[in-house]
């Protein structure tokens, strides 16, 4: 069993030296014949598995697979698995970074959010197994660098948010484009795109009027800046999502015995504790004796964490821009409007020609068009998971491929959900995509979905996977365990094996680079 070792890109901030010296620290982390001294014997269990490494396996369920393993796995178990690179590293040197002390910040698994937080916390305050010395400290040019880096981080160019679905649709959808032009940042049809967003700020000024500050303040950024306080809260600190931290900062502040008692609580976990998924300007209303002074709250905060999106073109076809797919975020909870911070972000605050700091993040798995433009390629990406199969298909289309191209897509409605519809129905009848098969699930009393369509195409999915298919999914979590179990289904009853075997077959296909998720 062949396992390669993650590489530096080589956009990266940093001298070949350096490059050369981290590239060889992860060669050693992940070596095949680690011995006990070792440090991926420090890092890896015994065979080499990581079997928790699974974003569809709930908390529980991860953290019973590491029971007994070393810190660093326990660790690794308590993090989200989706290797999305927001937290500047992927789940294998994070958990090693905390362990052996050079990552002090808790709260950077962004799809982990508190669970994570939390369990990392836990794990670390109950202790267990020594942490064996010879861990090594994961390099800090493995974190994403922040926008002032200059060399990974450049500016991108916004041009426009376009409405991707139609009138009468539930959800808004948005093709973001930005230009890259004299920026020199490259990027290949498989990566995605780092967006450094800002907050929403008609929350920060209501934030800043709870406290009664001066939004002019100076004070200390958990980024290491310094800002005025508007800046800070606005760009800084992470105010959806308040660290445990920062809900202490807040209890140990509160002249309400009963409002610090209940805001311990929310710190410590507790079930049933409330205002339940309270951003900073929920608990300020909520617990109006508890102001604490500025500079030690806003220390308190988590940075606030550049989000990834998928790039839905190829640099063949758009060298010189980037498009995104991006399904903007919107939710009501204790009567106030919510959104989500990057994707409303780009749907609803940036203008044409707005500068904004991005950066390109390779994928961690082989998410790419195979490398034989002979190689038939079946692509399963409902909603915004279609975002890099459309890069993929113009890349085929743009090298003249001549591999069979497969589609599964779907979403609530064709009037008005159809992504992408006039290239993927073009692309069919020209015959770039071989087959195209469509789940709506609102279009009929029963829920449909692409796993249904699946199902379906049993017969020649399994001989497209014969013929050497290579298989992508991209998309949401659940959307994701639910057609792995369904491909593994299939796999099972038309390759005549146990669930088990086609589980284990899967698993092959996946390390030969056959079977690739890209999961959120």
């Amino acid at each position: 069993m062949s396992h390669i070792a993650p590489l530096v890109p080589d956009n990266a901030p940093f001298s070949s030296a350096e490059r050369a010296f981290i590239n060889g620290w992860l060669a050693a982390y992940y070596a095949p014949g680690a011995t006990a001294e070792s440090p991926a014997a420090a890092a890896a269990p015994p065979a080499e598995e990581f079997p928790w490494h699974d974003p569809s396996l709930p908390m529980d369920q991860r953290m019973e697979l590491a029971a007994g393993l070393s810190m660093p796995q326990r660790l690794m178990a308590a993090m989200a698995q989706q290797d999305c690179g927001q937290c500047g590293y992927v789940c294998h040197s994070y958990a090693a970074a905390i362990a052996a002390g050079s990552e002090k910040a808790l709260t950077r698994c962004v799809p982990g959010g508190k669970e994570t937080a939390r369990k990392l916390k836990e794990l670390l305050e109950t202790g267990g197994a020594p942490v064996p010395a010879t861990i090594p400290a994961a390099p800090a040019a493995a974190t994403v660098p922040a926008p002032s880096s200059g060399a990974a981080t450049v500016a991108a160019q916004f041009r426009i948010a376009r409405l991707l679905n139609r009138a009468g649709s539930a959800k808004d959808t948005r093709q973001v484009v930005l230009s890259l032009y004299g920026s020199g940042l490259c990027y290949q049809s498989g990566d995605s795109v780092g967006i450094v967003p800002t907050n929403c700020p008609a929350t920060v000024a209501a934030i800043i009027e709870a406290l009664g500050a001066d939004p002019n303040t100076d004070v200390d950024c958990p980024d290491g800046t310094r800002r005025a306080l508007l800046e800070a809260l606005s760009r800084a600190c992470d105010i959806g999502r308040p660290s445990d931290e920062a809900v202490e900062v807040l209890a140990s502040r509160a002249l309400d015995p009963d409002q610090s008692q209940k805001l311990q609580a929310l710190a410590e976990g507790y079930p049933g504790a409330e205002p339940e998924g309270a951003d900073l300007l929920d608990l300020l209303v909520a617990f109006p004796s508890a102001r604490p002074p500025l500079q030690e709250l806003v220390s308190a905060l988590a940075p606030l964490q550049p989000r990834l999106y998928s790039i839905a073109c190829s640099p063949l076809v758009h060298g010189g821009e980037v498009h995104l797919t991006v399904a903007a975020v919107h939710w009501e909870r204790r009567g106030r409007a919510r959104k989500g911070v990057a994707s409303c972000f780009l749907a609803e605050r940036a203008t044409p020609a707005l500068e904004m700091p991005v950066f390109v993040q390779p994928p961690v798995h082989p998410f790419r068009p195979p490398k034989s433009d002979d190689a038939p390629m079946i692509m399963i990406g409902p909603g915004t998971g279609i975002a890099p199969f459309r890069a993929f298909l113009q890349e085929r289309r743009e090298n003249g491929a001549k591999g069979r191209n497969w589609l599964f897509f779907g979403d609530q409605h064709r009037a008005t959900d159809f992504l992408y519809e006039e290239e993927l129905t073009a692309w069919h009848k020209d015959g770039l995509l071989t087959q195209l098969d469509l789940a709506f699930s609102r279009d009929q009393p029963e829920r449909i979905y692409v796993q249904q369509r699946m199902r379906e195409q049993s017969v020649r999915l399994w001989s497209w996977i014969n013929d050497g298919a290579h298989v992508y999914v991209c998309g949401a979590m659940a959307m994701g365990r639910d057609v792995e179990t369904a491909l593994a289904a299939i796999v099972a009853r038309q390759g005549r094996m146990g669930v088990g075997a086609a589980k284990a077959y899967l698993a092959q296909l996946g390390r030969e680079g056959r079977f690739v998720k890209d999961i959120y």
